[in-house]
């Protein structure tokens, strides 16, 4: 009976950690985001990197993009997408600099935000924000514009 109880436990405490960890990740498909964010009353953040080549997008990926601390929170108002473009993915790096011309994006590290509308209502440079704590305060000043509009 201790080894069922133990493993009901197990088998809970991996279902919560797991659908947790799906809630704060980030996606690479923009499309579904967006439909994901209509659906679910979310915004949309949108980055554009260059993981293996761009110092910048390198910092900003170890001090704010990674970290729980900004993933967690962020995610609960934002689907965060990560619109990658390395060197060591020629494919990838295609398909992802053609939605960067569409949106007119000129270099990266590069932020969009979306309504649950699917229009753009921000933009700016990430590095500019090179702190969990900075990037989620102009986060929160871009939202604070977006609600006085």
């Amino acid at each position: 009976m201790k080894a069922i109880k133990q493993i009901i436990v197990t088998t809970i405490f991996i279902l919560v950690c797991s659908g947790y960890a799906s809630a704060s990740s980030w996606t690479t498909n923009l499309e579904s985001a967006l439909a994901s964010a209509k659906k679910n009353k979310k915004y949309v953040l949108v980055q554009f990197t260059g993981s293996d080549w761009c110092p910048p997008c390198i910092m900003m990926h170890k001090q704010v993009f990674s970290k729980s601390s900004f993933t967690r929170p962020v995610s609960n108002k934002f689907i965060l997408v990560k619109l990658d473009m390395p060197k060591s993915n020629k494919s990838l790096t295609l398909k992802n600099r053609k939605i960067m011309r569409d949106h007119k994006v000129t270099g990266v590290p590069f932020i969009l935000l979306f309504g649950d509308d699917g229009r753009e209502f921000s933009r700016f440079g990430a590095a500019e924000y090179p702190t969990v704590e900075g990037f989620i305060d102009k986060l929160r000043e871009e939202l604070k514009k977006k609600d006085a509009d």
